[in-house]
């Protein structure tokens, strides 16, 4: 399907947004790009990415974007390496949460907390990272008062390093005809400060019944899990990052299993994408991110929206990453 996008931030690079709606007020939550002058490799050591910015709107297509500023950086974090990668916010009880993922002192992601008392920030991280927590791409769903936290990313994102939440020696990835290395859930604790549980694995099933293979690129998880509800069921969607897919699974619970359904959007200009999916005023929006601005810098990647629909039998209708 072709849809009408808008770039959201034209005057800065900002990439793998997080949005939720908090007052009636639609609120993004990006990455920012930094020109790092390193050169390009697996790791990630080109993304410069040292701050965050909160953007704010109540017209997605339109209207204006209100940037609330710097909301939180690397310097003033307390077991701050570098690398601030995606963030995600949730709120509970007077209090927003941010969390994020940060390379230790000893260059391993960790997943962090800061708190605000507004969505806009400023954000104040917590002294120490979670308990137990390792890789990249925190994704925030809460259903009533619970909150669960979907996260991991291959390649740069460390996962592979981790085997039923252990670190391993070594990095490992299984053979073609083995189940991929799934996403993680977990559910948060009361305070929203530590995990209340192991994290387990997202299992996403094909037609059959079967976990999708580590072989199947263009449809496994690879990084950027994000969860949304539509019409009693939990829709999880994530990137196939090195064959540059969205992808979407469907479950009867935020545990899963999911069973894959198809793809959100088609690869955009740039290495992969990253995204998140928010209802708004009745519609429905795909934000993610693409690198046209800087011709084609992958380490410079810049905003975008567009509307997503769905047919009569709830399944996504898949969108055009090229199309303008």
């Amino acid at each position: 399907m072709n849809t009408p996008k808008r770039y959201l931030v034209p005057n800065d690079y900002m990439a793998d947004p997080a949005v939720h709606v908090f007052n009636d007020r639609l609120y993004i939550y990006p990455s920012h790009d930094w020109e790092s002058g390193i050169p390009e490799n697996d790791n990630g050591d080109h993304f410069n990415m040292k701050d965050y910015h909160v953007y704010s709107t109540d017209d997605v297509m339109h209207g204006e974007i209100v940037d609330h500023g710097v909301v939180l950086e690397v310097k003033d974090i307390p077991w701050a390496g570098r690398q601030l990668w995606d963030c995600d916010v949730t709120f509970k009880d007077g209090k927003y949460y941010m969390y994020f993922p940060l390379k230790d002192k000893n260059d391993i992601f960790r997943i962090g907390v800061a708190i605000s008392d507004k969505p806009e920030g400023p954000f104040v991280p917590q002294p120490d990272p979670i308990r137990g927590s390792y890789s990249i791409d925190p994704a925030i769903f809460n259903e009533g008062d619970q909150y669960y936290m979907y996260f991991g990313g291959l390649w740069g994102g460390q996962l592979q390093r981790y085997l039923d939440n252990k670190a391993l020696e070594c990095s490992t990835f299984p053979a073609d005809d083995q189940p991929a290395i799934p996403s993680r859930v977990v559910r948060l604790s009361k305070d929203m400060l530590q995990f209340a549980e192991e994290p387990r694995a997202v299992v996403v099933l094909d037609q059959a019944g079967n976990p999708l293979s580590a072989g199947d690129n263009e449809h496994r998880f690879f990084e950027a899990s994000w969860m949304h509800k539509y019409q009693d069921k939990y829709y999880f969607s994530y990137s196939t990052g090195d064959t540059h897919n969205l992808c979407y699974a469907i479950g009867d619970n935020p545990y899963g299993p999911f069973t894959y359904q198809g793809i959100i959007l088609t690869p955009v200009v740039g290495w992969t994408t990253h995204h998140a999916i928010a209802e708004y005023k009745g519609k429905w929006y795909l934000f993610h991110h693409d690198c046209v601005p800087s011709s084609g810098k992958t380490w410079l990647r810049s905003l975008k929206v567009c509307e997503l629909q769905y047919d009569d039998n709830g399944k996504i209708i898949t969108i055009n990453g090229l199309d303008e």
